[in-house]
């Protein structure tokens, strides 16, 4: 846990640390007179007696307005302007094309970092109906299509045999301390129970989808992404219901199935394991390409276990899911089959971090029924979202201006919560920072309660209905942290044309 003295602070935009040349997604920060507010300041300043517990205001920071659009999106209950510091304002450069082929990218591990080691022991690992799915269909004969696409047929029959990954880990310790070899497992070697892959040719193979016309076959066989699922469930049941991580960290919000905006954030921020990172969440749903989304995260998450983190969000649930467009994609592209493995991986994952003991990163909110980090702890993975309790609260609660205490969220699931929630939260567990993602906001990050929880969403121009920016939050050792922006394509890739009309948010009954 984060020590008595230790403090978050805002601060501007900050630069990419990616060593990459193709920074074309860059959004830099320079001084500009577009009056468009950024994050800035001290979030919390520590008292001269430095009491451990005690809670401290956050000074004064005096707020420049954004320019008004009607078409801004619109989350529940409002909140703070995103990052208001007066004098620090951000310059939307030009952003310019893409290579026609870029090579892909090699990554240069980061400096270790300092060691820090999970709290409690892992969990079991329980094999569940995964194994049996590899070899059975398990219901829906008539919908499953076990053949592979185009995409795959074409290659060699030697691309089965491949060799399998060097046996060299990655030089960081990562996060959490020295990588694992989960249920005995190589993670850079052999990533399925039977056969065996090269795990770098299918994450090179899935960043060469960028370069490529949008397809209904997917780039890898079924037997593959079989193979993935199945090594990233071992790999996430090794490790804690709620992370304990040390920083320095990107941390990324909603995704959606823009595969696009994804690899900009990798070529914006550094690719794995050269960055640290921590997703909040929603990677599938909504957008074109879901299935190269969440591969690539399995694939990094499998690679590089101890650098790379993926929390679960409430579109990581079948129920969920199967209506916004993941279970479709997933009939239309693969196998009914390759859904139900996916839903397996997703009730297996982590639910919450904490980073240096001090910022509290979920994808929802919290809860009347959270009173102690253990509650979260204790809860036992493989499991589907309830309908009600503290995992549903963790994965769909909202903040709310209005709210006063908990009261029912317009999404008619869980509850919205107000500002005194939050800094009762905050003051119970010694903390100084909400962190979570589930809402659109115009700039990409919101912040709320006097800049003691923030909003953080990166899917820029979300589902081509928006004009949204897409963010990231970058914490560094000392805890400072800071906002990469994603600008809204004006000229999205795959011709999604934009529109005004307001898209209502996810409704379960």
């Amino acid at each position: 846990m984060g020590s008595g003295n230790s403090k978050v602070r805002t601060a501007g935009k900050r630069k990419s640390i990616s060593s990459f040349a193709e920074k074309d997604v860059a959004s830099l920060v320079s001084s500009s007179a577009d009056g468009v507010p950024s994050g800035g300041g001290d979030l919390k300043k520590l008292a001269a007696s430095g009491k451990e517990g005690r809670r401290f205001s956050a000074p004064n920071l005096s707020a420049t307005s954004s320019p008004s659009a009607t078409s801004s999106p619109q989350r529940s209950g409002g909140g703070d302007a995103a990052g208001v510091v007066s004098g620090s304002k951000v310059a939307e450069k030009t952003e310019a094309p893409p290579p026609a082929a870029p090579a892909t990218p090699v990554p240069t591990p980061s400096a270790p970092l300092a060691s820090k080691k999970f709290m409690g022991s892992p969990p079991p690992i329980s094999t569940g109906n995964l194994t049996d799915d590899l070899t059975s269909d398990g219901g829906d004969n008539e919908n499953d299509n076990d053949t592979e696409g185009d995409a795959s047929d074409d290659r060699s029959p030697d691309d089965d045999k491949t060799t399998p990954l060097s046996d060299s880990s990655p030089t960081s310790p990562g996060i959490l301390g020295t990588p694992t070899s989960p249920g005995g497992m190589s993670v850079n070697s052999r990533i399925g129970p039977k056969d065996k892959y090269d795990l770098d040719d299918i994450i090179a193979r899935l960043l060469d989808v960028r370069n490529q016309k949008l397809s209904k076959h997917l780039c890898l066989k079924n037997s593959e992404v079989m193979s993935i699922c199945y090594a990233a469930r071992q790999v996430v049941l090794t490790q804690p219901t709620l992370l304990d991580l040390l920083p320095p960290v990107y941390i990324v919000g909603d995704i959606h199935g823009q595969y696009d905006d994804l690899l900009r954030i990798f070529d914006l921020c550094g690719h794995p394991p050269q960055t640290n990172y921590l997703f909040l969440g929603d990677y599938v749903d909504r957008g074109k390409q879901s299935l190269e989304t969440i591969l690539l995260l399995l694939c990094y998450k499998i690679k590089y276990p101890e650098n790379f983190f993926i929390l679960r969000g409430n579109h990581e649930c079948a129920s969920v899911n199967r209506v916004y467009g993941f279970y479709d994609e997933c009939k239309r592209r693969t196998s009914l089959k390759i859904w139900r493995l996916f839903t397996d991986v997703f009730n297996c994952l982590p639910i919450a971090a904490l980073v240096a003991g001090k910022i509290f990163c979920v994808h929802g909110g919290l809860s009347p029924s959270l009173h102690a980090m253990d509650d979260i702890r204790a809860i036992q993975r493989p499991s589907d979202v309830p309908d009600f309790g503290l995992l549903n609260d963790l994965l769909w609660s909202d903040p709310s201006d209005q709210a006063t205490d908990w009261e029912d969220n317009e999404r008619g699931v869980s509850y919205c919560f107000g500002k005194q929630i939050v800094s009762e939260f905050l003051a119970r567990h010694d903390l100084d920072l909400v962190c979570r993602a589930h809402m659109v906001v115009e700039e990409g990050y919101e912040f709320f309660n006097n800049r003691t929880l923030v909003t953080v969403f990166s899917a820029p121009n979300y589902c081509g209905e928006f004009d949204n920016k897409g963010a990231v939050m970058y914490v560094n050792e000392d805890l400072l942290c800071s906002f990469e922006i994603l600008q809204p394509q004006t000229h999205p890739r795959h011709g999604i044309k934009g529109s005004r009309r307001r898209m209502s948010p996810p409704v379960l009954k």
